[in-house]
């Protein structure tokens, strides 16, 4: 078997004296696929930093087999020092004669290389960064949270593009469907140190509950050996002492042990304030419609929700979800149509871009609005210190400015702040960034026992299933539609209208056989010399294309081809659906000519 690529051996690592990794271990081969999980501040970041020798650990060994090239994608790429996101990209490569990589991953995430890096939204970040990192081709990838910000077609982009790259990986995320599809095992990191499962993340949890279990089993058996040897202690060592030494220190061992366990991290304690009940009908849109600069945002969208419904909101970044969140809460006017909010509505919002904490705050200013120490949760007062403790904080960081908080903190805190404010409809705008999974997992279960109503943005397919009772999806300029369910039932109809789009009708297929004119058509006298041409043509012109199709599935089964050229099967699969996709198109004009044509010459 081939050495590593890259070993990190017996890890320490502390921070301000607290220790965070304490012996942790992690050994990378060619293409594995690894994913980092752990809570938040359990240091999964930082491991991956000393993997990307970019901070020493306090002990321990990192190689790296020589002549490895890595990369690093993190959580907050710095542009700084530079103008435009080209600029940054390409100082990301090791060799100039690698500028030619750059052009197709910036059409593949849709970014412009000229935009200036000083206005770029965190998706427009994200993507930049992981041109960068993406575009070197390097034998190990380090990515932090890829999938932030990223809407679910470019999520969906880079999993295929990662599991046809050659690249060996080691990812952070949060998203579980992006996990399960990706990573081949798991690296937990639990109390400082490091398990390895090497299976996919779908079995992950059922594996972690299966160690906590032995854990707290193990814990028992070695209360009942200490409360055995005490006894023997009272009972039995006085005609034995020197004799029984080792025994003694045996007992002294068992106890020192079981003051330094440290049990499973404590879980974060969610707990609502809810409002007054509204009133049944929360929203209801008729017609309305809404455009920018020509440029339609919503076109016609009648939608109705109620008490207890769960919607969520899916679209690619830029179609128009935060605008059409701020129409559905009376915030913003449609140009078109009319929008009524029902009765009694406590609105909370849980924003993405954090704008409600304001950059002079401290945790504790954020939990109180800037004044006193008491938050009233549930219709209970608490103490903030105690409210804290809940999401994980400790009593020391009250005072703690903002803009020093990590990112998963800073999504605890906005967590704890909007379940503070009494509520019956909450907005909930990409809520998974940045929290661990067991957060996730009881943000899951308080949704699924909020009585209010819930407007979800989220490109988090897993949570998107678990949380919401139906889906509104963007389908093209202005287009939405609302599916029953969560995101994968909305996926699968929407596949099945795309083949049923790519296949002739069957009604088109009867009115063809019984020489019937195409519907909606007025049969002429004879075809028009538009017509005759085309009809002529579009044979040959269909032929050409079967010719294409033939040779480029042809070239596309060599089992070789994509390790020897993966942007030649990268193209040749593009070009392959745009031929299919073409070759449906002449297919049904012909069909169409031809209908027209018998049903004239029958006439």
């Amino acid at each position: 078997m081939a050495p590593p690529l890259l070993t990190l051996q017996n890890i320490h690592l502390s921070f301000g004296g607290e220790p965070i990794l304490n012996g942790a271990e992690l050994s990378l081969f060619e293409r594995d696929r690894l994913c980092l999980v752990g809570r938040n501040g359990s240091g999964k970041s930082s491991l991956l930093k000393i993997a990307a020798s970019m901070i020493e650990p306090d002990d321990g060994e990192r190689f790296l087999q020589p002549g490895t090239s890595i990369q690093y994608l993190e959580q907050e790429p710095d542009f700084s020092k530079y103008e435009t996101i080209l600029d940054y990209v390409l100082s990301g490569l090791s060799s100039p004669d690698e500028a030619y990589k750059v052009d197709p991953l910036l059409d593949a995430l849709q970014i412009k290389g000229h935009l200036s890096v000083k206005t770029l939204s965190g998706g427009e970040s994200r993507r930049a960064a992981l041109v960068r990192v993406l575009a070197s081709e390097p034998d190990i990838l380090l990515l932090d949270e890829p999938t932030n910000h990223l809407d679910l077609p470019t999520i969906e982009w880079l999993e295929q593009y990662l599991l046809q790259q050659n690249a060996s990986l080691i990812l952070i995320s949060h998203d579980r469907k992006f996990l399960e599809n990706v990573a081949s095992s798991v690296l937990w990191i639990d109390r400082g140190i490091t398990r390895l499962m090497k299976r996919g993340f779908d079995q992950f949890e059922s594996w972690r509950d299966e160690v906590f279990a032995q854990e707290e089993l193990d814990a028992h058996k070695r209360d009942r050996e200490i409360a055995r040897e005490e006894d023997w202690l009272r009972y039995g060592v006085t005609a034995r002492r020197k004799r029984n030494q080792k025994r003694l220190a045996n007992l002294h061992q068992l106890r020192q042990d079981r003051r330094e366990h440290k049990g499973p991290q404590g879980k974060v304690v969610l707990e609502q304030s809810e409002a007054k009940i509204s009133g049944k009908r929360v929203i209801e849109a008729k017609g309305i419609s809404k455009a920018y600069d020509e440029k339609t945002i919503i076109h016609n969208l009648d939608l109705k929700l109620m008490r207890g419904d769960r919607l969520g909101i899916v679209g690619p970044n830029g179609a128009g979800k935060t605008t059409l969140i701020k129409m559905l809460t009376g915030q913003l006017e449609p140009d078109e149509g009319h929008i009524t909010l029902g009765s009694n509505l406590s609105t909370v919002t849980l924003d993405q871009a954090r704008d409600s904490l304001k950059p002079n705050w401290t945790v504790q200013d954020a939990l109180t609005n800037g004044g006193g120490d008491m938050v009233e949760v549930g219709g209970r007062t608490k103490h903030v210190i105690g409210y804290m403790k809940d999401f994980l904080f400790q009593p020391a960081q009250a005072r703690t400015p903002l803009d020093v908080l990590s990112g998963g903190e800073r999504a605890r805190l906005m967590l704890a702040r909007a379940l503070s404010l009494p509520s019956n409809l909450m907005i909930l705008d990409e809520p998974t960034n940045d929290l661990d999974l067991e957060t996730l997992d009881l943000l899951e279960e308080l949704l699924a026992a909020y009585e209010g109503t819930v407007l979800l943005v989220s490109h988090d397919r897993d949570f998107l299933d678990r949380v919401v009772t139906s889906v509104l999806v963007w389908q093209e300029e202005g287009e939405w539609t609302e599916y029953a369910g969560g995101y994968s039932q909305a996926a699968a109809q929407l596949e099945k209208q795309r083949q049923q789009k790519a296949q002739p009708s069957e009604k088109k297929i009867k009115r063809a056989a019984n020489n019937e004119p195409p519907q909606g058509e007025k049969a002429t006298k004879r075809l028009s010399y538009k017509d005759k041409y085309a009809l002529e043509t579009l044979p040959d012109k269909i032929a050409d294309v079967e010719s294409k199709i033939a040779a480029h599935q042809k070239e596309l089964e060599d089992p070789d081809l994509f390790t020897k050229d993966p942007e030649r099967f990268n193209q040749l699969s593009a070009t392959l659906t745009q031929a299919m996709a073409e070759h449906s198109v002449l297919e049904e004009q012909w069909l169409e000519l031809e209908m027209k044509r018998e049903e004239l010459e029958g006439g």
